[in-house]
């Protein structure tokens, strides 16, 4: 396995933890349990640290990747600064998900402030989430770019026999 393939296994649960941990925290709010907004703290945290495996990879990655014909570095660049921002937003999210799961324990009385606040930053990282993985997609993916030209559908020729 190169660093590129390692990157593509990894680079998807930075993304796929917090939407995972959004999901169980709203469910932890609605059934007011302290142990599903924890579960859902912690998942947040696990999201956190995926994110540095998927940064400590790229660099790898982009280094095989831009050999490749067709591939440009505008698509690599654009990617590299999107997984920059939601890298560092996922280690807020995760330092903030540490100090709420630290309220959660220890009974704060801001702990359901925290969660409301860590909930809507999670989408807020959520949404850079998926503009990170829609430009890491671009880069090889031409027919998911806003500019791709869709091909003109091929025409029977009139003449062949159709059996």
């Amino acid at each position: 396995m190169n660093e590129a393939h390692f990157h593509l296994v990894v680079n998807h649960l930075p993304i796929i933890f917090p939407i995972v941990a959004v999901i169980i925290m709203i469910t932890g709010l609605i059934y007011k349990s302290d142990a599903v907004k924890r579960t859902a703290f912690l998942i947040f945290i696990i999201g956190s640290l995926t994110s540095i495996a998927a940064m400590t990879s790229g660099e790898g990655a982009e280094e095989i990747v831009e050999n490749i014909s067709g591939v440009t570095e505008n698509f690599i660049e654009r990617h590299e600064k999107s997984a920059e921002l939601f890298s560092i937003l996922t280690y807020i999210l995760g330092g903030l998900s540490l100090l709420g799961l630290w309220a959660s324990i220890k009974q704060k009385s801001f702990s359901n402030f925290l969660n409301i606040g860590i909930l809507i930053f999670a989408l807020v990282v959520i949404y850079f989430g998926k503009e990170t993985g829609t430009t890491g997609g671009e880069i090889q993916h031409t027919e998911i770019r806003s500019d791709y030209q869709y091909p003109a559908p091929i025409k029977k020729n009139d003449t062949e026999d159709d059996y």
